[in-house]
């Protein structure tokens, strides 16, 4: 069987793996085998993360809407429930922009879904 030289393969595995550790703290960043298994568990965790950002994002949006809601004189599920009975296609994350930015305007949403 021929010799075969890695050389060039390994360097350039390793410098992949380091690449992607890049701002990581303490030996992380620079050794390999410590490199490697962070990798491995940041790469796990960044799945998990973007599932959670999501989760993250609904529930502020939720608290915006009821702070805003109990400012109109209503609650958060019985505006929900509202805009359901109304067909009102307004979704939470624009719900809460208005909220915070457009007070009026959401209260006249509110009031629209006071009036069904």
């Amino acid at each position: 069987m021929t010799r075969v030289k890695r050389g060039q393969s390994a360097t350039r595995k390793r410098r992949a793996v380091l690449k992607q550790t890049k701002g990581f703290r303490w030996s992380r960043k620079s050794k390999e085998r410590a490199a490697k298994e962070a990798l491995l568990h940041a790469l796990s965790r960044a799945f998990r993360g973007r599932k959670e950002k999501k989760r993250n994002f609904r529930e502020a949006w939720q608290m915006k809407i009821n702070a805003a809601a109990r400012l109109n004189g209503t609650n958060y599920s019985s505006l929900i429930h509202g805009l359901k009975v109304a067909n009102v296609k307004l979704d939470r994350k624009i719900l809460a922009d208005l909220a915070e930015h457009e007070p009026k305007i959401f209260a006249k949403v509110v009031e629209k879904t006071a009036a069904k």
